[in-house]
């Protein structure tokens, strides 16, 4: 098939952020006439769009460029680009690490991507690599390629300084979206049959809009309120900015679902002062009882790094102590790895050997997956309320959906089609995912 010149392909690493940046592009790209194509055979530019959060996401863009450079030797015309966050993170490298490469464009330069890939297409390889401390994206709406769930970013980039992340040398200064501009997505959303929304920023909780003086528990309160059918997510949550008025909202309004993700990364309080994440144990374990207080059965999640800068054998006892204790419904988990330019690659040696970081990641995972499981076994016998999302990985027979509490739930297809609300009776699990059966439609 030939490629056309005007036809782009993105292929979407990483978070939830980076999802919803693919349909900004798309919808930029559109604007200015180029078309989505529907495989990376057709099209004339091969956008990668990226995160360089975790080390092994990088190798994978390594590899992945290893498959692209067949496409551009059998089509020289062939233009590929990187953009995201390795493109900011590692500007210096790139175009002579990867001749592969004809473009770059970091998180804040989308709106010139036409004019960008332009120029790579007529004079050679272009970058643009600028932070802007005031884009937003305000005014653009994503192509979004279904419509039952959506991401709605309220804030971009990080004022978090925590010493393992390379967040905020890759997006930025925090800045909030405009309150009126959110609630309008979101109506629009909610009209065009969305069941679910998501709200995204690298901190939900230090939102501000200086225009309306609003927080993020007014921002959450008016957007469950704009949309009282659609179900509410948000991540993802600091510990330190957790606020009782957050709780409150929570709890208050039913269309919010009752899971909270909020990254602990240790349960040491000496590890936490070297990640420097502005809280200590005792806090986060008072914040946990108080969530648990207000919204019975919330169902929380986590992130947990395993053999940082200094950790000990006791250090990492302290995280398997939290980990029972709290009882996370489920976790990502990972072992430290430099990331070039932070707080801990400055200043403090990796010094946990890489067999004992593997180590005490597996006791972590074992330990995870275990609680997972019984909390999961649980549910037995329960009815809960899935919204269904799509059929099951394993047979078109079934379907696949979420409980507020953020589960996976299969259960025989029935009458049903995805974007229904179905109660289903639980009668079985795995290490991962509740089973049972339909019991009735409730809408």
């Amino acid at each position: 098939m030939p490629r056309a010149r005007r036809k782009f392909y993105i292929h979407t690493f990483g978070c939830q952020m980076n999802q919803a940046d693919s349909g900004i592009i798309t919808a930029l790209l559109e604007k200015e006439g180029y078309q989505q194509a529907s495989s990376e055979e057709e099209a004339g530019i091969i956008m990668l769009n990226t995160c360089a959060v975790r080390e092994n996401a990088v190798e994978r863009i390594a590899h992945y460029l290893q498959h692209v450079k067949g496409f551009k030797r059998r089509c020289p015309e062939l233009l590929v680009g990187l953009t995201g966050c390795i493109p900011q993170y590692r500007r210096e490298e790139l175009f002579t690490d990867f001749p592969v490469i004809d473009f770059l464009a970091g998180p804040d330069t989308y709106r010139v991507l036409p004019a960008l890939i332009a120029e790579a297409g007529e004079a050679g390889r272009a970058a643009r690599l600028d932070f802007n401390p005031f884009e937003t994206y305000d005014g653009v709406t994503q192509a979004r390629t279904q419509s039952l769930t959506a991401f709605v970013p309220i804030m971009r980039g990080c004022n978090n300084m925590c010493a393992f992340c390379v967040v905020p040398f890759t997006r930025g200064r925090e800045r909030s979206h405009p309150f009126g501009s959110v609630l309008d997505e979101v109506r629009a959303l909610a009209e065009g049959g969305c069941r679910e929304i998501t709200l995204l920023g690298q901190n939900v909780n230090s939102y501000h809009d200086p225009q309306s003086g609003a927080d993020f528990s007014r921002l959450l309160d008016a957007v469950s309120r704009e949309a009282p059918e659609t179900r509410i997510r948000f991540t993802t949550s600091h510990p330190k900015d957790m606020s009782h008025s957050l709780v409150d909202t929570m709890a208050s309004r039913p269309n919010i679902c009752n899971h909270l993700h909020l990254p602990v990364q240790s349960g040491s309080t000496r590890m936490l002062v070297r990640m420097n994440r502005g809280h200590d144990i005792e806090d986060y374990r008072n914040k946990i009882e108080h969530l648990r207080e207000r919204i019975p059965g919330i169902s929380l999640s986590t992130d947990l790094i395993a053999g940082f800068c200094g950790e000990s054998d006791a250090d990492h006892c302290q995280t398997l102590e939290l980990m029972r204790e709290v009882r996370f419904d489920s976790a990502f988990m990972f072992y430290y790895s430099v990331r070039p330019g932070t707080l801990a690659a400055r200043t403090m040696p990796d010094d946990v050997p890489e067999e004992v970081k593997k180590q005490r990641l597996q006791e972590i995972i074992d330990l995870q997956n275990g609680i997972s499981a019984e909390l999961l076994c649980r549910e037995l016998g329960s009815v809960v309320e899935v919204l269904v999302e799509s059929e099951s990985r394993r047979s078109s027979d079934q379907l696949m959906g979420r409980t507020g509490g953020n589960r996976v739930v299969v259960f025989d297809r029935g009458i049903y089609q995805p974007g229904d609300m179905v109660r289903v009776m639980i009668t079985g699990s795995t290490s991962a995912t509740l089973i049972g059966r339909a019991a009735e439609n409730l809408h």
